[in-house]
């Protein structure tokens, strides 16, 4: 039996005899698909099933699909392990998307109510979320059009979760009930191009799956840290280096204040090398992962070594004005966590730590930094053994991201919850 024949069984007993306790996280990321399968139990997600495969050089392009055929077949792979392991095939599945030009904002939006003596009801919320959404693809549309080029391009929400919400000045978090003049409400949105959405929702009808969300990375990455605590006052700039773009989300109180992209990844550093060294991106690749093996020569690492600090300086000045877009806040978090394979070179890690390209930033003191581990993701466990580093911290946030979407919180009376299952609809 030949492999597509075998691909086409799975498909078609994905279709009929899927587990409604579990769901799938699939991370494809320019160098790999990842593929985790959870079940559901409570508020935990348990990893009962893991699969990864290598991606072609030409299925992908800046965190972006382009070639749908190749990515099918590949995602077919990494899923056929994971089931396997797994010993069963779950349907619901939960999608990342990258790529420059997927646009995460956070909006504030002044709202003066025309009864202020009125108490606040949900209803009321609901009209001011609509207006910061309707403002939030207004900018997306036009930011995107103006990079593209193109007038008419048609962009989708793809994710949005609340921040924080103000009455009069003050701080609340539950604003029903209350009464006040002046309502202020920060939401943060994620908006990407249609032609993206599209390719995803192709791989997933192509994998039988039943596509119950598309997330922006970085906003995932941000979920598998917060887990489901609504009053979380965790701070942190998170950056996902992964083989065609870095993914950075700033997180303040709980909240994602924003999230950028930029076309910079693993796969930069190997072309420097290819380049410099006229090597095939095979051996560039090994050689870039092998720099510490003693049995590579004294010259041969340093050339390697400095074809990547080329590349290296392109990529801290692409975070330096990543975070400089983040001008509403007075200081940035001093803790910056890390994950993706391209993060793994240890030159990159040592760069952001012990360099000075953070100085025209508003940091209060040299920030600190290490890779997330899985056992930091909260309310994720894993049951196979195999999630191991900070290489699967994406594929854990895209199952947060779908238990989100399927279950919502149990906590009833937190508004923030409240507001982002309606966010959700």
């Amino acid at each position: 039996m030949n492999i597509s024949m075998v691909f086409d069984k799975l498909r078609a007993a994905r279709k009929q005899d899927s587990d409604k306790d579990y769901i799938v996280g699939l991370d494809i990321g320019t160098e790999f698909v990842k593929v985790l399968i959870a079940k559901m139990n409570g508020e935990e997600l348990g990893i009962v099933g893991v699969g990864r495969a290598r991606q072609n050089v030409s299925d992908m392009h800046s965190g972006a699909i382009a070639d749908i055929a190749g990515v099918v077949q590949n995602c077919e792979e990494a899923l056929a392990q994971a089931e396997e392991q797994a010993g069963l095939q779950a349907r619901k599945a939960v999608i990342g998307i990258a790529g420059e030009l997927v646009k995460g904002v956070t909006n504030t939006i002044k709202y003066r109510r025309p009864q202020p003596d009125r108490p606040l009801d949900v209803a009321e919320m609901e009209l001011i979320i609509e207006k910061v959404q309707e403002r939030a693809q207004g900018k997306a549309q036009q930011q995107i059009a103006l990079e593209t080029g193109n007038e008419d391009v048609e962009v989708k929400l793809v994710n949005s979760a609340l921040v924080s919400i103000h009455i009069d000045g003050y701080k609340v978090s539950n604003p029903i009930g209350f009464q006040g003049k002046d309502v202020s409400v920060q939401i943060y949105t994620a908006f990407a191009p249609m032609v993206h959405i599209g390719a995803l929702e192709r791989v997933a009808e192509d994998l039988a799956l039943e596509l119950v969300a598309v997330a922006a990375e970085p906003f995932a990455v941000s979920r598998s840290v917060l887990g489901t605590d609504s009053s979380s006052d965790f701070t942190a700039i998170l950056a996902d280096v992964g083989g065609g773009t870095t993914d950075i989300a700033v997180v303040n109180d709980g909240g994602v204040e924003g999230t950028r992209m930029f076309g910079i990844g693993g796969r930069s550093f190997t072309r420097t090398i290819m380049s410099a060294m006229d090597l095939n991106y095979t051996d560039a690749e090994k050689l870039k992962l092998h720099l510490g093996h003693e049995q590579i020569k004294p010259t041969v690492k340093q050339n390697a070594m400095d074809a990547i600090d080329k590349t290296l300086d392109v990529w801290l000045a692409g975070v330096e004005l990543a975070l400089s877009d983040f001008d509403s806040v007075d200081h940035l978090p001093s803790r910056i966590l890390l994950c993706g394979g391209g993060s793994s070179l240890e030159t990159l890690v040592e760069a952001l730590s012990k360099r000075k390209w953070y100085e025209d930033l508003p940091f209060t003191k040299r920030p600190t930094v290490h890779h997330i581990r899985p056992e930091e993701v909260v309310g994720i466990r894993d049951e196979t053994g195999k999630v191991t580093d900070h290489t699967f911290i994406t594929a854990m946030g895209l199952l947060r991201v779908g238990y989100d979407t399927i279950v919502g919180s149990s906590d009833g009376d937190s508004i923030k919850e409240k507001v982002n299952r309606l966010l959700r609809i």
